[in-house]
């Protein structure tokens, strides 16, 4: 073996400028690849970071309109939660972990000469979980906090630079609808598109907002889960909801459901699948270099004929010759594969960041793509080289092993 791999390194020293033309062709390829496979893994990414942003294994129930008969009573019927929906769920599906009822109304708020109309809600202490909300400055009402009803209020960072600007705002009062509330914390920027006003909410505990808006009905209902199953978990809602409010579980507007797995999974297919066709686009790029690869292999064989036919008269086999042959288009394929995994590396630390989300949303930049080159990626690219060197070097090295030695002798 160790003889076959002096052979090989003899042949590619002889024709040094051939043998660096080729590698560089490979070494592009690969790169290619190694970039393409990086950039499909970097937009995966992007959405589940995205997504992470604002819960995941998380769904949204909304009461909506009935639009099929059940049991006598007519289509077009209105539903409202109560806090007994909430209970029914809670002690239904033990796969919820976090579950909150929801208040919200769009209410004047004003601080000292500053007045503006922000959306205020009212929910449970949990919601810090469910929302996956993070405190940048105070901290987050808690249950003490809703059993007293107290007049305590957290604000979204936008809210906090409209009202406050650069002054602080921990342990200050403002006026929701004309009720004093103190802000105890600041909630950290979360990714926020044009349209969107979720860093200028004011959350208030669920208790408290009685005195702005009647809590008896409910504007959406929140829980968390632990099941991948997530997909029966929505039905089993469904069907508690429609016994509780008498109508058809199958009548998808009496109860919307934002299941946001649901979502999650449609992107992951969509990224496998850029992945996949990145993959077949790199592939073709380093089948352009294998060509090249095959095609000056051919050359060299022809160019050598003489020696192959000396060889086999001192007695090689022609396995002998084939391996002498694909050994050094392996070789030749292995060494610019190296290089081309290195240039991709420096091309990837060069580039940094790629704008995705952050093109059309605020705090998105962790939604954007990085080209990071995992271990996967390497497999991945390094089985396609293999693959592509092995065939390039087959049809030479098969050529060269058939060759019949006293033809090959006479060979001019």
């Amino acid at each position: 073996m160790k003889d076959l791999w002096h052979e090989a390194y003899s042949a590619m020293k002889h024709n040094r400028r051939r043998t660096m033309l080729t590698m560089l062709g490979m070494a592009w390829g690969i790169a290619t690849v190694v970039m393409l496979l990086s950039y499909g893994d970097g937009f995966g990414q992007a959405c589940t970071n995205i997504f992470a942003t604002f819960g995941t294994k998380l769904m949204v129930m909304t009461p909506g309109r009935t639009s099929m008969q059940s049991g006598g009573q007519k289509s077009g019927v209105p539903l409202r939660f109560t806090l007994d929906d909430v209970d029914l769920l809670k002690q239904n599906l033990p796969q919820i972990t976090h579950i909150e009822p929801e208040v919200w109304k769009d209410s004047h708020i004003q601080y000292d000469t500053r007045t503006f109309d922000f959306t205020v809600i009212g929910d449970y202490p949990n919601t810090v979980y469910i929302r996956a909300l993070q405190t940048q400055q105070g901290r987050f009402y808690n249950l003490e906090d809703q059993v007293q009803r107290a007049h305590v209020a957290v604000i979204g960072s936008e809210a906090k630079q409209k009202l406050f600007s650069g002054t602080n705002a921990l342990h200050e009062h403002i006026r929701i609808d004309g009720i004093s509330f103190e802000v105890i914390g600041v909630l950290a920027p979360k990714m926020q598109e044009a349209d969107s006003n979720i860093n200028r909410v004011i959350y208030v505990p669920f208790t408290t907002m009685a005195d702005l808006k009647d809590i008896h009905y409910l504007n959406h209902i929140w829980f968390m889960y632990e099941t991948n199953d997530y997909l029966k978990l929505e039905e089993s809602a469904r069907y508690l909801m429609a016994m509780q409010h008498k109508f058809n579980p199958a009548d998808r507007r009496a109860v919307m459901v934002y299941n946001v797995m649901q979502q999650v999974h449609q992107f992951e297919v969509i990224a496998l699948g850029l992945k996949i066709l990145l993959a077949f686009i790199g592939t073709l790029t380093l089948g352009i270099g294998g060509v090249g690869l095959m095609n000056i292999m051919l050359v060299s064989v022809t160019q050598r004929t003489r020696e192959i036919g000396m060889e086999k008269s001192l007695g090689a086999r022609g396995r002998d010759i084939f391996l002498q042959f694909l050994a050094e288009s392996l070789t030749i394929t292995f060494i610019g594969g190296a290089l081309g995994v290195l240039l991709a590396f420096v091309v990837s630390l060069s580039v940094g960041r790629l704008t995705l989300y952050s093109a059309i949303a605020q705090h998105a930049e962790a939604g954007d793509i990085r080209l990071v080159i995992d271990p996967e990626t390497l497999i991945i690219a390094t089985i396609i080289l293999g693959l592509v060197g092995l065939v390039s070097g087959m049809l030479p090295a098969i050529r060269a092993s058939r060759l019949d030695p006293i033809e090959a002798l006479r060979y001019e």
